[in-house]
C-alpha cells in the first residue's frame, strides 16, 4: 500500500499553453508556459487537477533558459479552458454545485490578465443541455475577432409528462404568467419513457450534440442552425473570416455505435455558413475523419482519415484541404510495413490542438514507432517527414503544443529500455533484489487489440517492478506502430495469432533471461484480458496466476450487448453491416475464437475485476467466466466496482484494483 501511495503521487502532464512574448528593457524575450497536470488523491478518492507556470527566455531561434515560476495551485471545477488567439483573454467552462436541491450549474467565464470580466450562467439561459467537455465532440473555440466563443452541448430535450398528469395550473394565471412553458414548449404527453440512443462507453450522456455560439459582449447564446439532422457535430472551430463554422459530423443513422477509441466511424468534414445556414461537405463522405486543424494563415485544414468500419484503430492518412482552392490532397498515406529509419505511419487518437509551425507549411505530431513514441515534423507540401527525437533518449514523446515555433513536449520512460523480437516486447526488470533469486514474471498483453505499449511511464508495471516482479509488455502483431499490414493481419486471427505471439515472447524471455519459469502470471484488461484467458486455457502449464479487468471471454454473447457490435464481427473476420444478423455458422465462429472454448483446461487461480457501468465489454462477460470457473473448481475471486466503466479509472477503483492484484500475485506466486 505504501509503495502504491508513493508511485501514484507522480502527476501526469495533460496540457500546455504558451503566453505572448514579452520584451525586456534589455531587448531579450520571454514568455510564460502554463501547464495543467493530473494527480491521484487517494485520501479524496479522486483525480485532482493543478496548474504550474514556467518562464521561457528565448532569442527567437533557441531557448536560452527555462524554469518554474512559483508553486502549483489546484484547479477547481474547471471543465474546459482556452486562451484567446492574442493571449489577452482566457475562456473557462466551470461547473458550480447547486444550492440545496438545485442541480449542478455550468458557467462560461472570460478572464483577462487582471480579473474575471464575464460570467454567464449557461444553465439559467436554458438554450441547451449540458456542455460537452469530452475530447470526442467537445471544443471551446475563440473566434478570430475574439468576440465569440464556440462550443458543443446536448440539444435541449422537450419536457415530457404522463398521459395522466394531474398537476393543474394555479387559478387565475396563464401558463406564461406562472412561468410555465407556453404552448410551443408544452410538455409532450407519454414521452417520458422514450429510449434515447447515446454514443456508448464513456459517452453515455451524449446523444444529440448541437453547435452553440456565445456573443461575449451581449452575453447571449445561440444554437447554430444548418447542421443536417442525420449528423452529430463536434470538434468545431471558426472558419477563416468568422463567416461560419467548420466541424466534424458523425452519421448516427441507422443507430449510434460506440465512439470512444473508435476512429473508424463514418464521418466527414463540413462547413456551415452563419448567414444563410448552408452546410457544405469539405471531405469525402464515405470515410472516417477527425481532428481537423486550421493553419495559422487560415488557408489550409489538415485532418486525419481512416477507412470506415474495419479495425477500430488503424494506420491513418493525413489529408489537407485548401480553403481557397477547395482542393483536397493526401499529405501522408497509410504505411503498409514499418521499417527502421523510415516514417512509421500515423497511429494517434488526435493531432495536437496546436500542431502547425509558424510558416503554415510544416506541422508536428507524435506517433507510435514500434514500442516507443516519437515526434515528427511533416512538410505538408512535399510529404517529407523528419524525426525530432531520433537522437533523443528512447521512450515516449508526446507533443503538447507548438506556438511561434516553440515546441512543448512531454517525455517519460520506464526504468529499462525495450528489448526487441520480430514484433516488440518491453521487459521491465527490478533494479534491486537478491542476485541469486530469480524474479517472477508478470506478462501483460495490451487491450484494443489495435493499440500499443510504448516505453513510457505506467503506474502498475512500475509498482510491480518495485515489488520484485519482472514485467513483460507485449506488442503482438496487430499492434499500432508497425504498419497497416500488421493491423490488418489480426482480424480473423484473434485467439490464435495474438495468443501465439504472446506465448512466443514469454518462452523466449524465459529462455534468454534469468527469470523464474515456475512463477509466471498474466495480467490484462479488455482484449488483454481476452488474451490472458486464452493463454490460461491454451497453455495451462506456463501460467500460475491471472488477474483480468473487464475481459472479453465470449464474443458470441458479447455482440448483442456491447456498444461496439462491429468489433465482434470484424475481429472474428466476419463482415459487418448495421442490419447484420449472424447465422449459426458465424455464431459458432465467434464462440470458437473465444477463451470460453478452453475454460475446461484452466487451472491457475483467476481474479476478475469488473466495472458495473462498462458499456464496451459488459460485466456479464466476466460473470460468465466467473461462473464457469467456479463450476469447475478453479480458485476464483470477483471484484465488482459500481460507478466505474470499462477503464476502471476511478481513483478508488484503480487503487483497490492494484492492491488486490498485488496480493493475489504474491499469494499464488510464492
Amino acid at each position: 500500500a505504501e509503495l502504491y501511495r508513493e508511485l501514484s503521487r507522480h502527476p501526469g502532464l495533460s496540457a500546455a499553453c504558451l503566453g505572448p512574448d514579452v520584451t525586456t528593457q534589455y531587448g531579450g524575450k520571454y514568455c510564460s508556459l502554463y501547464t495543467e497536470w493530473s494527480q491521484r488523491d487517494l485520501a479524496r478518492a479522486e483525480n485532482v487537477k493543478f496548474c504550474r507556470q514556467y518562464l521561457i527566455f528565448h532569442d527567437g531561434a533557441s531557448i536560452v533558459y527555462s524554469g518554474p515560476a512559483g508553486t502549483c495551485s489546484e484547479l477547481k471545477d474547471e471543465l474546459l479552458s482556452r486562451e484567446s488567439p492574442s493571449g489577452a483573454l482566457k475562456a473557462v467552462l466551470r461547473k458550480v454545485p447547486g444550492k440545496e436541491k438545485e442541480k449542478e450549474k455550468q458557467f462560461l467565464e472570460v478572464w483577462d490578465q487582471n480579473r474575471k470580466v464575464k460570467s454567464i450562467d449557461l444553465t439559467a439561459l436554458d438554450k441547451h443541455g449540458s456542455v460537452y467537455d469530452d475530447d470526442q465532440f467537445g471544443c471551446l473555440a475563440w473566434s478570430h475577432s475574439e468576440t465569440h466563443l464556440l462550443y458543443v452541448a446536448e440539444k435541449k430535450r422537450p419536457k415530457a409528462e404522463s398521459f395522466f398528469q394531474s398537476k393543474a395550473p394555479e387559478l387565475g394565471t396563464s401558463d406564461e404568467d406562472a412561468g410555465h412553458p407556453g404552448k410551443d414548449d408544452a410538455p409532450l404527453k407519454g414521452e417520458q419513457f422514450v429510449y434515447h440512443e447515446d454514443w456508448g462507453e464513456a459517452l453515455s450522456t451524449r446523444s444529440v450534440p448541437v453547435l452553440c455560439a456565445l456573443d461575449i459582449e451581449g452575453s447571449s447564446v445561440s444554437v447554430l442552425e444548418g447542421v443536417p439532422e442525420h449528423l452529430s457535430p463536434g470538434q468545431a472551430f471558426w472558419s477563416p473570416g468568422d463567416t461560419g463554422v467548420v466541424f466534424v459530423g458523425w452519421w448516427h443513422e441507422p443507430f449510434r455505435l460506440g465512439l470512444r477509441h473508435c476512429t473508424n466511424r463514418r464521418s466527414a468534414l463540413f462547413y456551415v455558413d452563419l448567414t444563410g445556414g448552408r452546410c457544405e461537405l469539405l471531405s469525402e463522405d464515405t470515410r472516417a475523419v477527425w481532428s481537423p486543424r486550421l493553419s495559422p494563415d487560415c488557408c489550409r485544414i489538415v485532418y486525419l482519415e481512416n477507412d470506415a468500419l474495419g479495425p477500430h484503430q488503424q494506420c491513418s492518412r493525413l489529408r489537407m484541404y485548401d480553403w481557397y482552392t477547395k482542393h483536397t490532397s493526401t499529405v501522408l498515406e497509410a504505411v503498409p510495413r514499418q521499417a527502421w529509419g523510415a516514417f512509421p505511419g500515423i497511429y494517434c487518437g488526435a493531432l495536437p490542438g496546436l500542431c502547425w509551425a509558424a510558416d503554415s507549411r510544416r506541422l508536428v505530431l507524435d506517433t507510435a514507432q514500434r514500442s516507443q513514441q516519437d515526434v515528427f515534423v511533416v512538410d505538408t507540401v512535399t510529404g517529407a517527414t523528419t524525426s525530432l527525437t531520433a537522437d533523443a533518449p528512447q521512450g515516449s514523446w508526446s507533443v503538447l503544443t507548438i506556438d511561434r515555433d516553440i515546441l512543448v513536449a512531454r517525455f517519460s520512460t520506464p526504468s529499462c529500455p525495450p528489448t526487441g523480437l520480430d514484433f516488440d516486447a518491453i521487459l521491465l526488470r527490478p533494479s534491486e533484489g537478491p542476485a541469486a533469486q530469480k524474479s517472477p514474471l508478470v506478462v501483460m498483453p495490451h487491450g484494443g487489440p489495435h493499440s500499443v505499449f510504448t516505453a513510457g511511464w505506467m503506474l502498475y508495471p512500475a509498482a510491480l517492478c518495485r515489488m520484485g516482479f519482472a514485467v513483460l509488455l507485449v506488442n503482438y502483431r496487430g499492434s499500432l506502430g508497425f504498419g497497416q499490414d500488421s493491423v490488418a493481419s489480426l482480424p480473423g486471427n484473434v485467439g490464435t495469432q495474438d495468443v501465439r505471439d504472446v506465448q512466443l515472447c514469454v518462452e523466449r524471455v524465459l529462455q534468454e533471461e534469468s527469470l523464474d519459469g515456475s512463477r509466471v502470471a498474466l495480467v490484462g484488461g479488455s482484449h488483454g484480458g481476452f488474451l490472458a484467458c486464452h493463454l490460461l486455457g491454451q497453455f495451462p502449464d506456463t501460467y500460475h496466476a491471472c488477474v483480468v479487468r473487464n475481459p472479453v471471454v465470449n464474443i458470441a454473447s458479447m455482440v448483442a450487448a456491447t456498444d461496439i457490435p462491429d468489433w465482434c464481427l470484424t475481429e472474428t473476420g466476419l463482415p459487418y453491416a448495421p442490419d447484420t444478423l449472424p447465422d449459426p455458422a458465424q455464431w459458432t465462429e465467434m464462440l470458437c475464437k473465444s477463451p470460453m472454448r478452453y475454460v475446461d483446461r484452466v487451472r491457475a487461480p483467476v481474479l476478475l475485476m469488473l466495472g458495473e457501468d462498462d458499456r464496451r465489454v459488459p460485466p456479464k462477460q466476466g460473470l460468465e467466466y466467473y461462473r464457469a470457473l467456479k463450476a469447475r473448481g478453479v480458485p476464483t475471486r470477483l471484484l465488482w466496482y459500481p460507478g466505474n466503466n470499462h477503464a476502471l479509472a476511478g481513483v478508488e477503483a484503480e487503487a483497490d484494483g492494484f492492491m488486490n492484484m498485488a496480493l493475489w500475485l504474491l499469494k499464488h506466486l510464492r
